[in-house]
């Protein structure tokens, strides 16, 4: 009797949990809407929404509101959502895959990995189309993905969270020494870089952007179908295996939907930190350690705080600073302070 009286107010805690996440999960989408909608309005020339609108269901190549919203605009929240989303679930993907909350793709080595494949490609193959470098940009994030998993999966301490972020770390830092000693040798390579490697929006055509879409699906798809799996790994190596599963295939498939969602949106923005970072930690704090809901709330959380910071970047001096930027300086101390505030939640 006493084991059914226990069980029933978890279960009834648990249904009771559901709607309130999708409550949630609908103030979010409210947010990155209005966040998408600010990128439409504010910039360097206010546009009102009469005339937004107007524009995108009208577009006349000869007006020149109609030019500011469809070679601008358009093009940049486009950005802000796919790449948004694709770096929050890669975060989400990441701090489970390590079990280690304050980790993304940027501190396990996976952004510089990319950013590193796209100057050699500047560099030494002449790639200058996001057509062309979104594939370095992809290779350069998978092959980093396999070193951190290799590393940190070797040995007595094999699937040891901290030996594989402490990988991350250190493969990271080496690979953004190569790239910055290619930049510094490279000054024609330098000044093209110099915009993309803070991580940027700006002045990427529609058309580049679209061509990455279909990766940051594909990417999105298997993160999602890999929730379950991740929620056994996270009860632990023993336990995931006495449960039936096999870590190191989950692990597997989801460093390659690490390496298509960060590739993608290195490729396409640069490489933005924090995001992936934030994101899945803010969700974790709302929904408690359920990858799925996790990653359906990164979904949402990561393009809105992207597109309130690249409108800020856009508005804060009288030129425009990078969104990149704009995350760390922003974002870093707002986490800092989550973090000192409330409990660091464990995967």
């Amino acid at each position: 009797m006493s084991q059914v009286s226990l069980a029933a107010p978890r279960r009834a805690g648990t249904q009771a949990a559901v709607p309130r996440r999708w409550i949630g999960l609908l103030v979010l989408l409210i947010l990155c809407v209005l966040a998408l909608a600010a990128s439409m309005l504010v910039g360097s020339r206010a546009v009102a929404p009469p005339d937004v609108l107007h524009a995108l269901l009208q577009p006349d190549p000869d007006d020149a509101i109609s030019q500011t919203v469809w070679l601008s605009r358009v093009p940049r929240t486009v950005l802000v959502l796919v790449a948004g989303a694709a770096l929050g679930v890669a975060g989400a993907l990441m701090q489970a895959v390590t079990r280690n909350p304050m980790t993304d793709p940027g501190i396990l080595g996976v952004n510089a990995g990319a950013s590193l494949a796209v100057v050699a490609g500047l560099a030494f193959f002449a790639v200058t189309d996001i057509s062309h470098y979104m594939w370095w940009s992809f290779a350069g994030a998978m092959l980093t993905s396999v070193a951190v998993f290799m590393i940190g999966n070797t040995g007595a301490a094999r699937g040891n969270p901290v030996r594989m972020t402490l990988s991350g770390v250190a493969l990271g830092a080496v690979l953004t020494g190569f790239s910055s000693a290619i930049l510094l040798s490279n000054s024609e390579v330098l000044e093209r870089m110099r915009g993309w490697s803070a991580g940027t929006t700006a002045s990427q055509p529609l058309g580049d952007t679209m061509a990455i879409v279909p990766f940051i699906v594909v990417g999105l798809v298997i993160a999602l179908a890999s929730s379950r799996a991740l929620d056994v790994l996270s009860l632990g190596e023993a336990s995931a295996v006495a449960m039936g599963a096999h870590p190191n295939r989950i692990r597997v498939v989801a460093l390659v939907a690490v390496a298509l969602l960060a590739g993608g949106a290195t490729a396409a923005a640069g490489p933005i930190g924090f995001l992936g970072l934030l994101a899945p930690h803010v969700a974790r704090m709302i929904v408690g350690p359920h990858q799925g809901w996790i990653m359906a709330y990164s979904v949402l959380i990561a393009p809105t705080v992207l597109g309130f910071a690249d409108v800020l970047g856009r508005v804060i001096t009288a030129g425009e600073v990078p969104v990149g930027v704009v995350t760390a300086f922003i974002g870093a101390p707002v986490l800092i302070w989550m973090v000192r505030r409330f409990r660091v939640s464990e995967v």
